[in-house]
């Protein structure tokens, strides 16, 4: 990502839009006793397009945002969405962002990164979280509620946060190289 003040302006925008949708819409909406996490799509979508230090600073600014919204204890979110923000964007610089429907898999996994990571440190700082069976598919509807918002999600991110990104995703896949052409034989190389 393009360091400016364009670029911290609109990711500022994009987390207090997906702040303020999270804690109004999402979250009195239940399915299966899951619940649908924007802030964490928006995350992993920033990750995903900026980098692994852009991903890491969004995430510790939305957990940091999540804390003062809800009243939580200050610090839990921002620690383990700075963690997933930063896994979110090595993961997309070591390994190439070529298929358009990386973004399912790529929320997916942050999400449950994110759930069970939160669980954990709830857990140790004994923030009173309930231990039941039933959490265990809370987390898996909660994971399966974000891959189904993934697509359009991390769509959105990416149109607002194109101006400012050093290197656009699907730039890259349309400057590919063709396939070379086969001889008649269907051998590479092996020019007649």
């Amino acid at each position: 990502m393009i360091l400016s003040g364009g670029a911290v302006l609109r990711v500022a925008l994009l987390l207090l839009l997906a702040t303020v949708l999270q804690l109004s819409v999402l979250s009195p909406i239940a399915v299966a006793g899951g619940q649908a996490d924007l802030l964490v799509l928006v995350v992993a979508a920033a990750a995903y397009y900026a980098g692994s230090i852009s991903g890491c600073a969004t995430g510790f600014a939305a957990g940091f945002l999540l804390d003062l919204a809800t009243g939580a204890t200050m610090g839990a979110s921002s620690l383990v969405l700075a963690a997933v923000g930063y896994g979110v964007g090595r993961f997309r610089e070591v390994r190439d962002p070529s298929n358009a429907l990386l973004p399912i898999p790529v929320a997916a996994a942050a999400t449950a990164g994110w759930v069970v990571a939160f669980a954990a440190v709830s857990f140790m700082l004994e923030v009173g979280a309930r231990v039941s069976p039933l959490v265990a598919r809370d987390m898996v509807v909660t994971v399966l509620l974000n891959a189904l918002l993934a697509l359009p999600v991390f769509a959105g991110c990416r149109r607002l946060l194109r101006p400012s990104l050093a290197v656009d995703p699907r730039e890259l896949r349309r400057r590919r190289r063709p396939p070379r052409e086969a001889t008649p034989l269907g051998l590479r190389g092996i020019e007649p």
